[in-house]
């Protein structure tokens, strides 16, 4: 019996195999540590302030949500951070097509140009932020050049307000903008226009029916994630702002209630409120993109 026994046992298949039919090898273990670094630094931070914005206050469960709608002060940042975003993550997807689609092809010099136009995603905020108030600040070499030429009285004011943010935006979110169009762009099959030209169409025809149709999901994308750089400000509109004005972001606003007044709660309220407007806003492109282009992206990346 023992023999048997011993031998039926060793008739059935390795635990190895048995997952293996299953669908789950050795490399799926490898999963492991990165879902454990997702679920602690990210999943669960993500859920305690949910939950805590959710906390009861004098207001109830809702409160500190009732709270960031019946304030004004509270409720126009809002309508602040999208004037701030939106207009800069357009404008930087608008910018880097037309030069991402120049330099699609060889030419000499363009490894240089390519690295002065992504030089501006190494400096960081603070860095650019100086930079601004070094030559669009009062005394700075843009103001004392107008001046001197007899353009202008008194200085120009381009910092430390929706300018001077704006401008921030747009230095150092365009690089990022322009690397990725510039790889959407790159993966499009440049026979297809050499085809339409043998057929007739001009330059701009062919931009038009083929390249643009076949970039436009590679732009909403690179806009959702442009936007949401932008979005998140929070260094330019303290440094080149005016935070407690015109360039008071949700950010600061969640900062505020969070190392100012001490309100947890609805510091958790206004970054929750923040996810859901940037997912609004991602929402509507994705869905723009769907109505724009419902075809496959054969040859190319976009």
């Amino acid at each position: 019996m023992t023999a048997i026994n011993a031998a039926s046992g060793g008739a059935r298949p390795a635990l190895r195999h048995r997952l293996a039919e299953r669908g789950i090898d050795r490399q799926l273990l490898l999963l492991i540590p990165a879902a454990l670094f997702v679920l602690i630094l990210f999943i669960y931070p993500f859920l305690y302030g949910v939950g805590l914005s959710f906390q009861p206050t004098e207001g109830g469960t809702l409160g500190a949500y009732r709270e960031f709608f019946t304030d004004a002060y509270l409720r126009d940042t809002i309508l602040t951070t999208l004037q701030l975003s939106l207009p800069a993550a357009l404008l930087n997807v608008l910018a880097s097509v037309p030069i991402a689609y120049r330099m699609r092809g060889r030419f000499r010099g363009k490894r240089l140009l390519t690295t002065l136009l992504v030089v501006p995603i190494t400096l960081g905020t603070v860095l650019t932020a100086q930079g601004l108030l070094n030559f669009l600040g009062p005394t700075g070499w843009f103001n004392r050049t107008l001046l001197s030429s007899g353009l202008v009285d008194a200085p120009v004011r381009l910092t430390n307000n929706y300018w001077g943010v704006f401008f921030s935006l747009v230095i150092t979110g365009f690089p990022f903008a322009f690397l990725l169009v510039l790889s959407y762009l790159s993966g499009i099959d440049p026979t297809l226009e050499r085809a339409a030209a043998t057929l007739g169409a001009g330059h701009w025809q062919r931009f038009r029916r083929i390249t643009l149709p076949l970039l436009a999901p590679g732009l909403a994308t690179t806009f959702c994630l442009t936007f949401v750089l932008a979005f998140s400000v929070f260094p330019s509109a303290v440094l080149v702002g005016d935070p407690s004005g015109t360039t008071r972001v949700m950010s600061i606003a969640a900062y505020d209630a969070a190392y100012v007044r001490y309100d947890y709660p609805l510091a958790s309220a206004v970054a929750v409120l923040m996810g859901v407007v940037e997912l609004l806003v991602i929402a509507a492109v994705l869905g723009w993109r769907a109505l724009l282009y419902t075809g496959s992206t054969a040859g190319g990346k976009g």
